[in-house]
């Protein structure tokens, strides 16, 4: 959410910012909601003063026995008190239509951000790893022997339909342990706090992380109104929501494995086959609520916090920062690491490490008291994936494929499998 006083300070350099996305400007229709607001609010104040100087009146025309100046003043008392109720119900719809227009409009770009049309435009800023020389062609993760037995997308289609996927044996377990070897690392020697939040939650959640109201069609929601999160940033940032903290209990950083919905509106025809794209997924996620003055620094480290993972699962990959074409709605900054795919032969985004400001702040009413004793601020908040656990099988399936139909495990997940090294090409852990 945007502060209208900021726009109104600047409004040339609020559209130059929304433009750098492609988006029209938008400040004069914004500035003139408020100054209908404004005027509406002056005059029910102006009101509200001539009724109170005439009701002083009232007892003194009353005390001298002037009935008719009596009578005048009560009614102007009452017409008074009926324009101030419409004066103000007229204000509060004024408000409200400036609300819900700024609620679509997205973040503010930070300057460093690149200029750009889509991801072709993203700018790599980091690459780890080489990836490996192949003596036969790589597999796409579904046609590998090793991975087939337990990868089962048709009986998956007759429960859901499309975009699901049923994993068993060997598969799901890896799976189940990238997990705890995600959340391990984040806990033990990252500072953050392991939650198990709710996966279904009120309009306002949605709402506070610039979910709602633009993206509802992008998330699926229950016959009794509550929301399927399309990511645990959604409870993990609201946490935070309505609450004035103090400054010393920053950051407050927080981590969670949880299941994740989306529709997947808009993507028909993109990544249909395999994993890579579905309906319901798991995702390691972390959530930093912190100082403004840490906002940048509290992103470094969250990416290396990302990093970390593929380096230690020996997964090749690069970082880049997106351009304004195709940075996320509430994104003041974001960088997406992608993991190295050999069946593809491409890099894919596997994490997205975003600051968004003080915009979820301001729309979840998130703020912190100064250690000085100043007034409230708004809080800063961070999002990022650390990491997407099915893409993140996905790479180890991949990476880790031999030529007789088998996969080796990187070995941080050896003692998660009690041992186990690698899947059989029959699929079996051995």
């Amino acid at each position: 959410m945007h502060d209208i006083r900021t726009i109104r300070e600047n409004p040339a350099a609020f559209d130059a910012a929304q433009s750098r996305r492609g988006d029209a400007p938008v400040s004069s229709d914004l500035l003139a909601m408020d100054e209908a607001r404004r005027a509406k609010i002056q005059a029910a104040e102006t009101a509200q003063a001539e009724a109170n100087k005439a009701a002083k009146e009232v007892g003194a025309a009353k005390g001298r026995g002037d009935e008719a100046e009596f009578e005048r003043l009560r009614a102007l008392v009452a017409d008074k008190k009926a324009e101030i109720a419409r004066l103000n119900d007229e204000a509060k719809a004024e408000d409200e239509r400036l609300t819900a227009a700024l609620a679509v409009i997205p973040n503010v770009l930070a300057d460093d951000v690149p200029d750009g049309a889509d991801e072709n435009d993203n700018v790599e800023v980091t690459r780890w790893g080489e990836p490996r020389n192949f003596t036969f062609q790589a597999l796409e993760h579904y046609d590998i022997p090793a991975v087939q037995p337990s990868m089962d997308f048709e009986t998956a289609a007759k429960m859901s339909g499309s975009r699901f996927v049923l994993l068993s044996g060997a598969v799901a377990r890896v799976h189940r342990a990238l997990a705890q070897f995600m959340i391990d690392v984040h806990v033990d020697e990252n500072g953050l706090t392991e939650t198990n939040p709710p996966v279904l939650v009120r309009d306002e959640a949605m709402y506070g992380t610039d979910k709602l109201p633009k993206f509802g069609g992008d998330s699926y929601r229950t016959e009794e109104g509550m929301w399927l999160i399309p990511t645990s940033e959604v409870p993990l940032t609201y946490i935070a929501a309505g609450h004035v903290i103090e400054e010393n209990y920053l950051p407050r950083r927080y981590t969670a494995h949880s299941l994740c919905f989306r529709s997947e509106a808009g993507s028909a025809g993109r990544d249909t086959s395999g994993m890579l794209r579905q309906h319901q997924f798991e995702k390691v996620e972390m959530v930093s609520v912190t100082h403004p003055d840490e906002l940048d620094a509290e992103q470094k480290r969250m990416l290396r916090c990302a990093e970390d993972l593929l380096e230690r699962l020996n997964i090749p990959y690069r970082t880049v920062i997106l351009c304004a074409g195709d940075i996320g709605f509430g994104a003041r900054r974001t960088y997406d690491i992608e993991a190295w795919l050999p069946g593809q032969n491409a890099y894919r985004e596997i994490s997205s490490v975003s600051t968004t400001g003080d915009f979820q702040a301001r729309r979840m009413n998130a703020r912190f008291k100064p250690a000085d004793g100043g007034k409230p601020q708004f809080v800063h908040t961070l999002n990022g994936s650390g990491l997407a656990v099915g893409r993140c099988l996905i790479a180890v399936l991949e990476n880790g494929q031999q030529e007789d139909g088998s996969v080796t495990l990187p070995a941080v997940l050896h003692p998660y499998l009690r041992g186990k090294t690698r899947i059989t090409a029959n699929g079996e852990l051995a």
